[in-house]
């Protein structure tokens, strides 16, 4: 794919085609969450301080050129302006008389400082959906702290459930809270726009990065509400069923086994000749099974350490038990079943050529997204969108010499 839309978009308008987006957030939820709407037709308008977005230094780097940022920023116009000055609150405040989203994350209190609160912003275009991305929300103790994914990802329960039973608490090792909170204010986003088509107004969603995650844990609230319990640490190990496990193969790969239906327990058993287990009357319960974990993650390692992955994989899919290989970044883009899904995708970037990254996160049949372009060199596109608010070039000049776009 290249930054040319596929044949069959060219026929329809992209799926939120019309709806304009003003981005002025940084360091991830807020911006993906732009990022995910960019990718199905919306009109991105990313605002960086004219110092440039934290993204475009964060992570790895190829001859100087973020590499993140050609992801989070890509299908967005990029412009600077800061939002600090009086000048730059006045060209946010035309921007805004058109707009249908704006999504930040400064911490609470901040664009109201700068005059640019939601009652301010309203005032102007009542349509507006505000949507602010923080750590802690917008009320609260907590609400004024710094706060990041890793912050949610401690604080929501996650950390304290993950990592081995004799081991530490676990954080993840990538972006897992802000690409929860990104996908959930994409969300909120499109239920405020749909909200807003039944009563003409705007209106502000406000996320705190510590409640998605919450929402991902499950039953574990109304279990200790009912029953006073907590989830433990289990490793790869679950305790509603078994065997559910990591299990090392002959070649020094890895893959993983499900086993969470009786009918898929009752297949692996027998594939890995060890049937008797089915008769045991504790194994017709997955709590049950979970209690004889030892016993049961002995039978399928011992078998699985005794093949390579792929003579795993195939008598596992003949057998029809669930099971997938450990996969990293490398297997990923050659995998046949990421490729049919086009997981990977190519554009053309005005840096460094062609480049791949992940494709937009699902497909729809009429109106696909598709990733048009990559994340642009910085301000690349202040003097086009500017104008089009009659910023004069002169006066975009001006404003360059003096650092405020």
């Amino acid at each position: 794919m290249t930054d040319t839309a596929p044949a069959h978009q060219a026929d329809s308008p992209a799926a939120l085609d019309g709806i304009k987006v003003l981005d002025i957030a940084t360091l991830f939820a807020g911006p993906l969450a732009a990022t995910l709407l960019a990718d199905f037709g919306a009109d991105v308008v990313k605002i960086e301080h004219p110092k440039g977005d934290p993204v475009r230094h964060h992570g790895a780097s190829k001859d100087g050129v973020g590499l993140w940022w050609k992801m989070l920023a890509r299908n967005k116009k990029a412009i600077t302006l800061y939002l600090g000055s009086p000048e730059g609150q006045d060209i946010f405040r035309r921007m805004v008389a058109d707009a249908d989203v704006v999504i930040e994350n400064f911490r609470p209190g901040t664009l109201e400082r700068w005059g640019l609160g939601y009652e301010t912003l309203a005032a102007i275009n009542p349509r507006l959906v505000l949507a602010r991305v923080t750590g802690f929300g917008q009320l609260g103790p907590y609400s004024k702290r710094p706060g990041f994914g890793t912050l949610a990802e401690a604080m929501s329960g996650f950390a304290a459930i993950t990592g081995q039973p004799d081991g530490p608490p676990t954080l993840p090792p990538f972006g897992l809270a802000d690409g929860v909170s990104a996908l959930t204010a994409a969300f909120g986003i499109m239920t405020a726009l749909h909200a807003r088509e039944r009563t003409g107004r705007g209106q502000v969603l406000d996320l705190a990065i510590i409640e998605p995650m919450v929402t991902l844990l499950g039953p574990q609230a109304i279990t200790y509400d009912q029953l006073g319990e907590l989830q433990p640490r289990t490793g790869n190990r679950s305790a509603n069923n078994a065997p559910r496990n990591t299990y090392r193969t002959k070649d020094d790969s890895w893959v993983a086994v499900s086993t969470s239906a009786q009918s898929i327990a009752e297949r692996v058993m027998r594939l890995v000749e060890r049937p008797e287990f089915i008769d045991e009357p504790w194994f017709g319960s997955g709590a049950e099974r979970a209690r004889h974990a030892d016993e049961l993650d002995e039978a399928v390692g011992s078998w699985i350490a005794q093949r390579t992955r792929a003579e795993v994989i195939a008598a596992f899919e003949e057998a029809q038990a669930a099971v997938a290989p450990i996969y990293d970044m490398s297997d990923i883009f050659e995998d046949p079943q990421f490729q049919a899904l086009e997981t990977i995708t190519e554009v053309d970037d005005e840096e460094l050529g062609p480049i791949r990254f992940q494709n937009v996160p699902f497909r729809l049949d009429d109106t696909p997204g598709a990733v048009r372009w990559s994340g642009r060199r910085k301000g690349r596109d202040t003097a086009e969108v500017l104008g089009a608010y009659g910023v004069a070039a002169d006066e975009i000049a001006n404003l360059t010499k003096r650092g405020i776009v």
